[in-house]
């Protein structure tokens, strides 16, 4: 095809002619077609030129000049052995083909990973970051135990006292209990008792609580009275006077005098135990009357007066204290 030809005609092949390739078959020859001359047209090698022939339709030459001409139709082409290894002879690099390499992305073992395994991460760069990470950790509670622990005496300051982040121990914590208010009160026994009209001190009988089981005896006639002398009373108000004692299974009573005055009511001494008429042992118990006190000494005395019944009944007097308030 020349330039400005479009192709409706071909060199050599008959007016009107619509086939231009009938030369190639047994009817088209018959017919009268014939090959372009000068060869190179229609599938026919032509003699080889320093420069590129213009090739009609149909043409299968390559342009290369020193290339090997395609065969004709139905013409054999003997097979060229190749040794393993080696590249083929009739094998073009896609790189070498028109319109170059291809766009495709190229792995290199760089970006498959260490050691161009694959696409998978760099499992011994993970493992040694992560035992970096374990060794950082470790080493920050060794540091923190280490630094951070204190002996047993660093939280108390010069004064021995506790800093306010100690832990007290369950068996250093204060309590709440009630302070007993007959603690810091006086207390007496028979002992220490003044005896006087008749009174004397005994052991005979078992159940006294006194030291030795000493009680006062004799309390069973008018007249008949102990006096005691309490010191340390810490400020005037009213107290319960607490006594200790035992009867004969019969109820009985003593009037009351603090500093030479008569107190309101008498001691009540019932046979609270119920003991039998006679069974000074199961007598023990104990009671309780209001007395007012003043700061400071005050003297108790207990007396059988001609109204009280302990001149008929008797009682054995063990011990007294005081309680503070008019509660019994």
């Amino acid at each position: 095809m020349t330039p400005g030809n479009n192709g409706e005609q071909t060199p050599n092949a008959p007016e009107g002619d619509d086939d231009v390739f009938g030369y190639l078959y047994e009817d088209g020859k018959a017919a009268g077609a014939t090959p372009p001359s000068g060869g190179g047209g229609y599938g026919y090698p032509g003699p080889r030129s320093s420069y590129n022939h213009v090739r009609a339709v149909g043409d299968r030459r390559p342009n290369t000049y020193g290339t090997q001409a395609a065969p004709t139709y139905g013409q054999q082409v003997p097979q060229q052995p190749q040794t393993y290894g080696q590249p083929n002879a009739h094998y073009a690099a896609p790189e070498t083909q028109p319109g170059g390499a291809p766009t495709a992305p190229q792995y290199t073992p760089a970006s498959r990973g260490s050691g161009g395994r694959g696409g998978g991460p760099n499992t011994k760069g993970l493992l040694i970051a992560a035992i970096a990470v374990v060794a950082v950790v470790a080493i920050g509670i060794a540091a923190a135990i280490t630094f951070g622990g204190k002996g047993e005496g660093d939280d108390k300051d010069a004064g021995g006292q506790p800093t306010q982040g100690e832990t007290v121990k369950p068996s250093e914590k204060p309590t709440n209990k009630p302070k007993d208010p007959a603690a810091d009160l006086p207390k007496t026994d028979a002992k220490a008792l003044k005896l006087d009209g008749g009174t004397a001190t005994a052991s005979d009988i078992k159940g006294a609580k006194s030291e030795g089981g000493v009680y006062v005896s004799g309390f069973d006639k008018v007249g008949a009275q102990v006096t005691w002398t309490v010191n340390g009373i810490p400020k005037a108000g009213a107290y319960s006077l607490r006594v200790n004692y035992g009867v004969p299974g019969k109820d009985s009573n003593a009037t009351i005098l603090v500093n030479g005055k008569k107190q309101t009511r008498p001691l009540n001494m019932k046979n609270f135990t119920g003991a039998d008429e006679g069974d000074w042992e199961k007598g023990w118990t104990n009671t309780w009357a209001v007395v007012q006190l003043t700061k400071g000494t005050n003297a108790v005395t207990l007396t059988c007066a001609q109204s009280d019944m302990c001149g008929t009944t008797g009682a054995n007097i063990d011990q007294m204290w005081l309680v503070e308030g008019s509660s019994g």
